[in-house]
């Protein structure tokens, strides 16, 4: 093996990788047997680099040369970088010693398309299944599908894969034929039609069987670039509500256009999408999969971008005063979940707590209640905070004047270049 080589690959592509944040690890629980390497389950550990991305996973391209000409993408082919490709075996060595040196708990692998999408998905499988039956490797592995493959092909990789996933890449598909005329929004449902319903066939059989292959254990997600294109945060969630509820995924990731080629279809250089924007799109994209809030509750064609300044279940409540306040030791479970400062493990806290007694509020904040959103939406058994006659508005100023979101440093009103 040449060292200086393989070395030098890393660094390109693993660096060609940082822009793809779908690389969470959670969902699996894949069992070590029989003395393998790595273990996969809920508990696996992640280090973090300044800007939140995950790096506990070896997170590397298979190659970046690709067919393609992406106009967002730094491995378009028409752009004037450094070429690299591993070979399967490559891979395969090192995952497994640079797991054996305690770096990482699995493998996230992408890649650009060699020639055709077959092929290049036909590489990754090998990887995941060399991995899995040549060194009984029991860690992590998400494998990032290649839109067009083959159904078998598909197939195969969810034997040997965690997770899969499909990157719709622009959130809608007028945005994918701006940037990327080649690509069809089509060739990348179809594999997230497959994996949805080979997902849901193995969990029946697995019930029905025991020793059943498990496939595919933590699901499928996707990414989607924002801020590349002119879509508004109404745009966005609805697109990803859609296939959340079509396509069954795990989950939806937003990762904000970071400009790195000059084009005139793009946002001008040093225009990065503010951070706070990837926030507050995740907590609203929390509110919909576990809070009970619909889309149009969120964002509508009156408010069609989420607030910068407060996230948008208390964006929600200023908006819907009607609706407060809430007795905390009366009121419903899925009420309770829309307080500002109450989480989903607080509000099921609360819930059980007071069948043994009405909770006031030093109980409410040892439950974890966040009492300086909390207290403006609720009642409780005491009266060490009686609640005024507060408009939104002034509730809001109350909030921002004790509170600041680290995310809101540096933030550029990026869209306004559309």
């Amino acid at each position: 093996m040449n060292v200086d080589r393989i070395t030098e690959k890393l660094n390109i592509l693993a660096d060609a990788a940082k822009y793809d944040v779908s690389c969470a690890s959670s969902g699996s629980k894949r069992k070590n047997e029989n003395k393998g390497l790595g273990n996969a389950s809920n508990g696996i550990c992640h280090s973090y680099t300044e800007d939140g991305r995950c790096v506990s996973l070896l997170k590397i391209l298979l190659t970046n040369h690709c067919i393609f000409d992406c106009a967002y993408c730094v491995s378009r082919k028409s752009n004037d970088i450094q070429r690299a490709a591993f070979t399967v075996q490559e891979v395969v060595d090192l995952t497994i010693n640079f797991y054996r040196r305690n770096y990482i708990e699995g493998l996230f692998l992408s890649s650009g398309i060699f020639k055709d999408a077959d092929y290049t998905m036909e590489r990754l499988v090998r990887i995941a299944k060399k991995l899995r039956t040549e060194h009984n490797f029991n860690g992590y592995i998400h494998l990032k599908s290649i839109p067009g493959a083959s159904d078998e092909l598909m197939n195969e990789a969810g034997l040997y894969a965690d997770r899969l996933s499909v990157n719709l890449e622009m959130p809608t598909e007028a945005g994918l034929k701006l940037l990327a005329p080649d690509k069809n929004q089509a060739d990348m449902i179809k594999p997230m039609g497959y994996l949805k319903n080979a997902i849901i066939q193995r969990t029946e059989e697995k019930k029905l069987f025991k020793k059943a292959p498990i496939f595919a254990p933590a699901g499928q997600s996707t990414q989607v670039i924002i801020g590349a294109t002119p879509e508004n945060d109404s745009e966005v969630l609805q697109s990803a509500n859609y296939f959340y509820k079509n396509f069954n995924l795990k989950r939806v990731y937003y990762s904000g256009y970071v400009p790195v080629l000059a084009d005139s279809r793009l946002p001008a250089l040093n225009t990065s999408v503010p951070m706070v924007r990837e926030n507050r799109l995740y907590q609203a994209d929390w509110l919909m999969r576990f809070y009970g809030f619909k889309v149009n509750e969120i964002v509508n064609d009156s408010q069609p971008h989420l607030d910068l300044d407060i996230d948008p279940k208390l964006g929600w409540a200023i908006r819907n005063m009607q609706a407060f306040p809430v007795d905390i030791n009366k009121a419903d479970l899925q009420m309770i979940l829309r307080v500002p400062g109450i989480g989903l493990q607080s509000a099921q806290k609360i819930v059980s707590a007071r069948k043994f007694a009405k909770l006031n509020w030093d109980q409410l904040k040892k439950i974890g209640v966040a009492l300086n959103r909390a207290k403006y939406f609720i009642t409780c058994k005491s009266n060490q905070f009686e609640r005024r006659d507060l408009t939104g508005s002034n509730i809001k100023q109350f909030i921002l004047a004790t509170s600041q979101s680290k995310y809101l440093k540096n933030t550029q009103v990026q869209l306004n270049l559309f």
